[in-house]
């Protein structure tokens, strides 16, 4: 195997690791899953920390979820796009929150600091021009604009994921179809003879 090819291998399998085991991840664990010897991780990382550093980056590569969203854009209306659109985030979300804490122990080395910040601001970018893309077909239903949008989405799902920010009574035990209900609807309790807003049913 190229050295890239297995550098690439060792990182797929570190980052789940890294969700469970957190920095205290072996190199052995770390070589057993990926079934080669101890050693060879040293062949194409200098040590442990930079491997860690590189599965991090991974996991928050924007890329995979971006792809996902460009699927969601093409099919159904404005609402059961926004629900896939939220289960996507979450889960998103959800596997990668156990990494936060490794980023904060890591980010004590400037350099590394650094790059976690760009990733995720890049990450961030991303994730907002892809659902911004979702709801474009549907903007003219909306009094906000794509973008605006996305970013009350984003962060309605962010206070879903992270339990309301401490609060779990308050978003936590949200469905993915009542966090969407949330931003196209309001907090208003609807009569029967209103119609919906926006594309789809409630």
């Amino acid at each position: 195997m190229a050295p890239e090819e297995r550098r690439a291998a060792l990182i797929a399998v570190t980052v789940p690791l890294l969700r469970e085991h957190g920095l205290a991840v072996t190199t052995r664990q770390i070589a057993d899953a990926a079934g080669v010897a101890e050693g060879t991780i040293f062949g194409v990382f200098p040590d442990k920390n930079t491997l860690l550093r590189a599965a991090v980056l991974h996991a928050f590569d924007p890329e995979p979820l971006v792809d996902s969203l460009r699927g969601v854009a093409g099919g159904g209306d404005l609402r059961s796009r926004l629900v896939a659109v939220v289960d996507l985030l979450r889960w998103r979300l959800s596997a990668n929150e156990p990494l936060v804490a490794a980023i904060r122990k890591m980010a004590g080395d400037p350099a590394a600091g650094q790059e976690f910040l760009e990733r995720m601001q890049e990450t961030r970018r991303a994730m907002l021009a892809g659902i911004a893309a979702v709801i474009e077909p549907d903007a003219a239903l909306l009094r906000r604009d794509p973008r605006s949008a996305a970013r009350l989405l984003l962060m309605m799902v962010m206070a879903s994921v992270h339990n309301g920010f401490g609060d779990r009574t308050a978003l936590g035990g949200l469905s993915s179809a009542e966090v969407v209900s949330l931003v196209l609807d309001g907090l208003l309790v609807r009569t029967p003879d209103e119609t919906a807003p926006t594309g789809g049913s409630r």
